[in-house]
């Protein structure tokens, strides 16, 4: 089968119209919720000396010197401290405003220098059984203040007082420090047959396809199948640039979706449908539509008779067009990108003739 029937035999009704997956708010809000949990139970069962530091990944977030980070430790009698940094540790350029030093206040945390100790650090100390209600409010800072857009840029590390590593389970879709250089995919050795037969040997039919898929995305990502970032729908999520492309698998009918909200908060205009049909006959593979405010891009590869090179080929093809179609349709209609800090609307245009395709259109 080649990979046009891939797409154009796949029938409409199983692609990505469903609204609880256009929903892509509600989506990240669940992996922050998920996150949170994941913090509480993990800190409901560290002994006396441990130490979680959790950090804000500078090379993803576009954050750029600055760290932003929370450290959270289990004192004796089970009392739990954590630090958050301060507008003393961070560049001149991303010093929090006073509107969100308030914000921190009104989570919890007391003002650097406050609680003993804290030196230039917000603080807070509270009970160890109380570790749920710490976690929910260094989710919020971590989201709302140091403005980490998904809980997958996030890295952790858990230690004890002499720092070495403790064993505590994951949390969630943030990665273990140790695996910070295998994130991301790389797409370099795609046409590589022998790695591919080797991380795909004993999977056939009797191993279930949402094990195959992931088998597939870890060696193209260079990582394990347990480091692969899946958030609470079960979705693989690959970053590609400043989009986000996710990888689902359906059982009925068999089917791998993978998909990417190319734009949030746009607004449906004739312009912007007449472009999007444009772009779908001009790509090889997929299509582009709108569902409620979101543009979503999506290329189904059959389930049945799986074959690991067309899902290969889907991701080639989604993690190049995301990131060149977000940033295109942005400058023309607006809306925000996943990973599109401070973008802002702008007035839709009509350029007719003017557009030029680039290299995975």
């Amino acid at each position: 089968m080649t990979a046009e029937g891939t797409a154009g035999d796949s029938p409409e009704g199983v692609l990505l119209d469903e609204p609880t997956t256009a929903d892509l708010r509600a989506k990240v809000t669940d992996a922050w919720r998920e996150f949170a949990g994941a913090l509480a139970g993990m800190l409901s069962g560290l002994p006396s000396g441990a130490q979680v530091d959790l950090t804000l990944d500078p090379t993803a977030s576009g954050t750029g010197s600055a760290i932003y980070s929370v450290s959270i430790r289990i004192l004796p009698d089970g009392v739990i401290e954590a630090l958050a940094v301060g507008n003393a540790a961070l560049p001149a350029e991303f010093r929090m405003d006073r509107a969100a030093v308030a914000d921190m206040v009104a989570l919890g945390w007391s003002p650097p220098g406050v609680l003993p100790g804290s030196g230039d650090f917000f603080g807070v100390r509270t009970e160890q059984d109380k570790g749920k209600q710490l976690a929910t409010a260094v989710s919020r800072t971590l989201r709302d203040v140091y403005g980490a857009p998904h809980p997958a840029f996030l890295v952790y590390l858990v230690h004890d007082e002499e720092d070495e590593p403790i064993e505590a389970g994951p949390l969630a879709t943030a990665r273990p420090e140790p695996g910070l250089d295998s994130s991301g995919l790389d797409l370099s050795e795609l046409d590589d047959d022998k790695a591919l037969a080797e991380a795909m040997a004993g999977t056939e039919e009797l191993v279930p396809l949402d094990e195959r898929v992931r088998t597939v995305i870890a060696t193209m990502s260079k990582t394990t199948v347990d480091q692969l970032q899946v958030d609470a729908d079960g979705d693989v999520g690959i970053r590609a640039g400043s989009a986000m492309v996710f990888v689902r698998v359906r059982d009925n009918p068999p089917l791998v979706d993978v998909f990417s909200p190319i734009l949030t908060e746009v607004e449906p205009t004739e312009q912007l449908y007449v472009k999007l049909s444009e772009l779908t006959n001009r790509m090889p593979i997929g299509r582009l539509y709108v569902a409620q405010d979101t543009v979503w891009a999506s290329i189904p590869v059959f389930g049945r008779n799986f074959q690991a090179t067309h899902l290969m080929l889907a991701v080639q093809v989604m993690t190049g067009l995301a990131d060149e179609l977000d940033d295109r349709l942005h400058g023309e209609f607006g809306g925000k990108r996943f990973f599109g800090e401070g973008d802002k609307p702008v007035t839709p245009k009509n350029n007719g003739d003017d557009h030029r395709p680039g290299m995975y259109l």
